[in-house]
């Protein structure tokens, strides 16, 4: 072990002495994050394995090594646990681990809050592979399309378990993002603007943005199709009066913006690859990191380029295909950057950058047949066949995987302060290469020979034996790439070369402290923070970058964590609030003449007279908000306790409410305006709950004297909380109860 490293272990021992145990207890950001690429690290092996079975059963037509029913429980497993369970959890690793000492900080702004976003995802897992020992895993596949996942096809509980497990980890995946943001915008060091964060910072940046606003459309539609599954509603039922339809909008909403919350860190990761192992800052800083952005604000204006096989219309295939073709712009561009950084570049062809650059080679592979896509008539023919397969796994593997194991061998003397074996690490480049275009390369062939995707076996049609023959032999070429890199890591762990504070001499403040680091991130003080590149600057101060090259000067200005982390959560609730409004205008956009509706089941005058109660409490709370900050306690609990009093007695007005529709028979199972107005109505009651507990929380804290002026900031956080709560009645009493947009 490095000298470097010594301090650090023995601080930590000093912290705990627990062993295992205070890994399970840590809220240290540095174990998180490895925590997270660990577990991610299993499922890889499940998730090739699972991939490896799949293979097998498709190495020879009519093949018969797995039946029917356990190859779909496969692909389903195989591809829930590739996205949810290794590509998001690596990838918020990495983020965990490296963003904090990028930009100079201790830890992130929520270090419990970090632990329990972690938990939450190897619960979901255990959630999901417990539906095995049911006999019954889920077998929907990993987008779970109705009405194939909804009960009258789907009766075994593995579709049940699969809404749970990815329910419990959505919530941690969007817990973790808005730490992430928080942590950028609230903790950055002295200097660090937000113009002079590395890349790799920003653009994980814009990946938490993309995960807040991504997962509300995919927690919505769960929440129907569980409500459809256990009580017996009709959501995505068309026997019922359901639609099919909406399960793929809202499941593509988050489907398809999930593919750049994997492509962005993979992006990020490549940015700052390139630039060091090319001894020169990246070409066109700005253009990479507003590109970025770019993809943010266009990926939700794609996701029925997934759907033009089921008949939108001339006018939504013509937006949603223009809207596929603008978002390959800003990915374009990034293409250019990184190939501009190459050139003229002192190129040092370690393993880390050959494994950078067969990221660009192969993603611009799979970025091209994804264009190809967004001509209409070629999805028609192509959209379920082996095209599609070849297409997404050159995106996710042939780009993202790839651009991981460039981090990995970049990032792991910083994370270890052992070095990886280069022969070893190029050993490993190219049994992935050959084994990924050999398996992958030949079903764009597969595709446009027409073989079927997610069929279990096929016909012994010409070419298709040899072809499918050449991908499962190569798919071992993979795995036994992957063992490589296995014993790379194992040997460097016990044997490797130490790596000292910055073998690469690369540029960014997580090379400024020794490897690995401390406890608290870096004992000696920050290098002088004046450009994006600090620690180029303080090493070769003659040619330091804020010489010939100025950026904004920090203001020095950091936003409240609490209310930025409110914030953030109010936009991840709000779209998920507007989706279940969008779901009660589809299905109550004309009266239906068999069963209640709005207009003959709700009494709008006694509602409304109870909306005035959560209305008001708006006004007390901002009341009490005014007595706490200046240091009226007496008053502040005053108001406090009618606010919370207001809150309760909505809630009794709700409950009357429910009462009376379940005695006269409106259930949520007895039609679609009885499922959307319960569902609606029911998630914003479960919010005014949540509301009135936290209030409690606080009013007990003031009572106790925790809760003073200089702490008002937490309490003002609550408050958007709770003015949220109220805006979201506003637009369910109108659209419900007036009948607006009906």
């Amino acid at each position: 072990m490095s000298t470097e490293a010594v301090p650090q272990l023995e601080t930590a021992e000093a912290s705990s002495d627990w062993g295992l145990l205070s890994w399970v207890a840590s809220v240290d950001h540095k174990r998180i994050g490895l925590m997270y690429m660990l577990l991610a690290v299993v499922f890889l092996v499940v998730g090739g394995v699972e991939a490896l079975l799949i293979r097998v059963q498709l190495l020879v037509p009519n093949n018969t090594f797995l039946s029917p029913q356990f190859f779909n429980q496969l692909f389903t497993m195989h591809g829930t646990t590739m996205v949810f369970l290794v590509g998001m959890p690596v990838f918020t690793g990495f983020a965990n681990y490296m963003i904090p000492l990028m930009i100079g900080a201790k830890d992130v702004a929520f270090p419990r809050l970090n632990a329990m976003s972690f938990w939450m995802l190897p619960f979901g897992a255990v959630l999901l592979y417990w539906s095995f020992l049911t006999g019954s895993a889920p077998d929907a596949g990993w987008f779970s399309y109705a009405p194939l996942s909804t009960k009258p096809y789907s009766s075994l509980p593995g579709v049940d378990y699969w809404i749970i497990s990815l329910a419990v980890m959505g919530i941690g995946s969007v817990a973790g993002a808005i730490n992430i943001i928080a942590t950028v915008f609230c903790c950055r060091a002295p200097g660090m603007s937000l113009q002079r964060v590395p890349l790799f910072v920003w653009i994980m940046l814009m990946q938490a943005i993309l995960i807040v606003i991504t997962i509300p459309p995919l927690n919505s539609a769960l929440a129907m199709l569980l409500i459809d599954r256990w009580l017996d509603a009709a959501f995505f039922e068309p026997a019922r009066g359901g639609s099919a339809l909406l399960w793929q909008h809202f499941f593509w909403m988050f489907g398809h913006p999930e593919v750049y919350v994997f492509a962005l860190p993979a992006f990020a990761m490549i940015s700052e690859v390139i630039p060091v192992f090319s001894r020169k800052p990246i070409y066109g800083y700005a253009f990479v990191a507003g590109s970025s952005s770019v993809i943010v604000l266009l990926s939700y204006s794609v996701w029925a380029h997934h759907m033009f096989a089921v008949g939108l219309g001339m006018g939504a295939n013509i937006f949603f295909a223009a809207a596929t073709l603008l978002i390959a712009i800003p990915t374009g561009i990034k293409v250019f950057n990184w190939t501009a950084t190459l050139w003229g570049g002192s190129i040092r062809l370690t393993a880390s950058m050959l494994f950078a650059i067969a990221f660009l080679i192969q993603f611009v592979v799979g970025g091209l047949t994804g264009i190809m896509f967004a001509t209409v008539p070629i999805d028609w023919q192509l959209t379920d066949t082996y095209f599609v397969v070849a297409h997404f796994h050159y995106v996710l593997i042939g780009g993202i995987v790839f651009a991981l194991f460039a981090a990995t061998y970049y990032w792991f003397p910083k994370i270890t302060g052992k070095m990886l074996d280069e022969r070893l690490g190029k050993i490993q480049f190219w049994l992935w290469v050959i084994g990924f275009n050999g398996t992958f390369g030949v079903q764009h062939v597969l595709g446009f020979m027409g073989m079927p995707r997610r069929v279990y076996t096929y016909a012994d049609n010409p070419g298709w034996a040899t072809l499918n023959a050449i991908s499962s032999v190569s798919a071992f070429f993979m795995a036994a790439g992957t063992l490589v890199l296995v014993w790379n890591v194992i040997r460097s762990l016990l044997r490797g070369q130490s790596a000292g504070n910055n073998p690469w001499d690369a540029f960014t403040l997580e090379w400024a402290t020794t490897s690995p680091p401390p406890v608290e991130n870096f004992e000696s003080p920050l290098p002088e923070i004046k450009s994006r590149r600090p620690v180029w600057d303080e090493s070769h101060p003659e040619f330091a970058d804020w010489k010939s090259s100025q950026t904004p000067e920090d203001s020095g200005h950091r936003p409240d964590k609490a209310k930025v982390s409110a914030w953030a959560f109010i936009v991840s609730e709000a779209i998920f609030f507007i989706l279940l409004l969008v779901s009660y205008v589809v299905f109550n956009a004309q009266a239906e003449s068999d069963g209640p509706t709005a207009a003959t089941a709700l009494n709008v005058t006694r509602t409304g007279i109870y909306s005035l109660f959560l209305l008001s409490s708006s006004v007390t709370f901002w009341m009490a908000e005014q007595h706490l900050r200046r240091g009226d306690t007496a008053a502040f609990r005053k108001f406090l306790s009618i606010t919370i009093g207001l809150g309760v007695v909505f809630l009794f007005g709700q409950a009357v409410e429910y009462n009376e529709l379940i005695q006269d028979g409106v259930t949520i199972s007895r039609n679609l305006f009885a499922s959307t107005f319960f569902t609606l109505t029911g998630f914003h009651g479960l919010h005014v709950t949540g509301g009135l507990v936290a209030l409690g929380i606080m009013l007990l804290m003031a009572r106790s004297g925790y809760l003073t002026p200089k702490r008002s900031k937490v309490f003002g956080a609550i408050g958007v909380y709770w003015h949220f709560v109220d805006v979201v009645w506003i637009a369910v009493f109108v659209i419900v109860y007036l009948g607006f947009l009906q």
